[in-house]
């Protein structure tokens, strides 16, 4: 049995951040109490008994049609602290489509639905950490936070791996968004060199000649160039 190191101070979200309101009613106000680390945490359930299709990793085939937007190959690695792959680990994505709207019902942005596309996958990371993905480059959306508040355009990952400690939740951008400096999400992040590593990098190796552009963005679980994640220990 081994513990989880934890992040360094200033490169995973502030669980209050004053700019983002809703921090403010889902947060305890008094500092959180760390709890030693026992075997109930340290092991636990793996993915479950759902097997993972063929076709799970590609969000523009499961409907008689394609899904409007620009299509784009989005790939990397799930690393460690030391640049080992994390092999086997369940990833997962969702995301609002190219019009920036969720197919969700609690999402009534006034942006089309998109009837050929759902906005969610999953896949496996193989023997070398690496996973992918073909979707869509998702729409930005206004988001009611504040006065003209709109969200960059981002995808959303959850990590599990075979521990109850393990899960992590994150978000991927796109680099070049001029939404970067007015979206207080990326912004709860204090130390600027995290920030930049939610940003993801155009890859032309990985682009589809007249098909779809290539994005490659790699996840490192800890250490001190670690991938912020929404719900890191702290």
């Amino acid at each position: 049995m081994h513990s989880y190191k934890r992040t360094l101070p200033g490169t995973q979200p502030n669980r209050r951040h004053d700019a983002y309101r809703s921090t403010l009613l889902r947060n305890p106000r008094q500092p959180l109490i760390q709890i030693p680390q026992t075997l109930s945490e340290l092991t636990g359930p793996l993915c479950g008994d759902n097997p993972i299709g063929e076709s799970d990793n590609d969000l523009t085939c499961h409907f008689a049609e394609e899904p409007l937007g620009q299509r784009i190959h989005l790939s990397g690695r799930v690393l460690d602290e030391d640049g080992r792959p994390v092999r086997n680990t369940l990833v997962e994505i969702w995301q609002a489509n190219a019009a920036g709207r969720y197919n969700h019902p609690v999402d009534q942005h006034p942006a089309p639905l998109d009837p050929n596309f759902i906005g969610s996958g999953r896949a496996m990371t193989d023997d070398e950490g690496e996973y992918r993905f073909v979707t869509i480059r998702p729409g930005s959306y206004p988001w009611g936070n504040h006065y003209n508040a709109w969200r960059p355009a981002h995808i959303h990952f959850s990590l599990f791996g075979p521990s109850l400690l393990t899960r992590l939740i994150t978000q991927m951008y796109f680099p070049g968004d001029p939404l970067f400096d007015f979206d207080p999400i990326m912004q709860s992040i204090p130390d600027e060199d995290a920030r930049r590593r939610l940003i993801s990098r155009f890859d032309l190796e990985t682009t589809v000649p007249e098909r779809a552009l290539g994005f490659k963005w790699d996840i490192v679980l800890r250490g001190s160039g670690a991938t912020p994640f929404e719900d890191a220990g702290k």
